[in-house]
């Protein structure tokens, strides 16, 4: 695998502060709007293109989940920012998808970004924004194109019997973000097999650069998700803190609960962020070890060849008086010695340990 460069084109785009400019990757044809109106005695499921559907559920006396898929059409983000006095900076901050995880107070809302982290497929790791608007009987979230991590959530609310039927916002907005960070975790535990494998393949792979790549590219990722699930922890402390009537106090229990968790998460991450820094150190010193062997042998061949290379260069000198070379035995008996060093500096390394 091929680290590639990522090229990026930086514009400043100096626009006047609300207005609604969509910023990201993902463009979608249309606005998937999905709408769930339930309380402890109904439940009510509608799939539109239009966020006009939503309209009329608002003040029934139920809880609303809209959940908008798509946001580069921002005329029907502008539409339902108007229905439920969203602040313009909201709306800005919605289409932005370039944001740091934060927390804003309004009066009537609270407005939540965060990133949303999961595996759409084997080794398929997905990034995602999320929006998140949290009302007295509402709930806004905002993602870019299909496909999220609210699928048992979904189930639980159309369930008769379950606590989230019988709560409050608060709680479904609780719901949410306990599903976004038990995927952290998820993601989390696998990076943690990654690296258990590649401390395994350290030893025997045969291939640098692979091995090079795959620890990069873990490291990157792991970086990235550092990067989400850093300032989330800010988040939930200061939503824990929120004196907001709409979150009752029974809530702030499970979201010290859900604090305890990106606790967890952000431990984790530092601990195989370490790994991975002690995983490279660990290969480079295995290179290095392989070098010194290569040169080590090297080192030992042209060792036992020094002697044998300085008798051979003293009678290949062209001097007319040198006695030896008119020996009638000369060459074996020179042989013989070349063979006698030859040995003995084989036996001497090998009780040296060196071979």
């Amino acid at each position: 695998m091929k680290l590639k460069k990522r090229k990026k084109v930086y514009k400043v785009r100096n626009l006047p502060p609300g207005t609604m400019s969509y910023r990201g990757s993902k463009q979608s044809d249309d606005t998937h709007v999905e709408i769930i109106n339930f309380d402890k005695d109904s439940y009510k499921k509608i799939e539109s293109k239009r966020v006009e559907d939503a309209f009329n559920l608002k003040g029934n006396g139920k809880i609303t989940w809209v959940n908008v898929n798509g946001l580069n059409d921002v005329k029907e983000i502008e539409k339902l920012g108007l229905h439920y006095n969203l602040h313009p900076l909201t709306l800005e901050d919605i289409v932005n998808t370039n944001h740091r995880p934060k927390l804003d107070e309004y009066d009537n809302y609270i407005f939540i970004v965060l990133k949303m982290i999961f595996f759409k497929e084997e080794d398929d790791l997905k990034y995602e924004q999320i929006s998140l608007i949290v009302g007295e009987d509402f709930v806004l979230t905002f993602q870019e194109a299909d496909g999220d991590v609210f699928n048992e959530l979904r189930e639980r609310i159309s369930t008769p019997k379950g606590r989230i039927r019988g709560a409050g916002s608060d709680y479904l907005m609780y719901s949410i973000l306990d599903a976004i960070v038990d995927n952290y975790i998820t993601v989390i535990e696998a990076f943690g097999d990654k690296i258990e494998d590649l401390e395994d393949d350290v030893f025997v792979s045969s291939s640098d650069n692979e091995m090079i790549n795959s620890i990069q590219l873990l490291k990157r990722e792991v970086l990235k998700i550092r990067r989400s699930a850093s300032p989330l922890r800010e988040v939930i402390s200061k939503l824990n803190k929120t004196e907001s009537t709409f979150v009752e106090e029974k809530t702030h229990d499970y979201l010290r609960d859900l604090y305890d968790h990106i606790i967890n998460v952000n431990e984790s991450i530092e601990i195989y962020r370490e790994m991975i820094w002690s995983l490279m150190d660990m290969y480079m010193s295995i290179i290095s070890n392989k070098m010194n062997e290569v040169m080590k042998v090297l080192t030992i061949i042209a060792t036992i060849f020094i002697p044998l290379t300085f008798i051979a260069g003293i009678y290949g000198m062209n001097f007319t008086n040198m006695p030896e070379l008119q020996a009638k035995n000369g060459y074996f008996i020179l042989l013989g010695v070349m063979v006698v060093l030859f040995i003995l500096m084989l036996f001497y390394f090998r009780r040296k340990k060196w071979l």
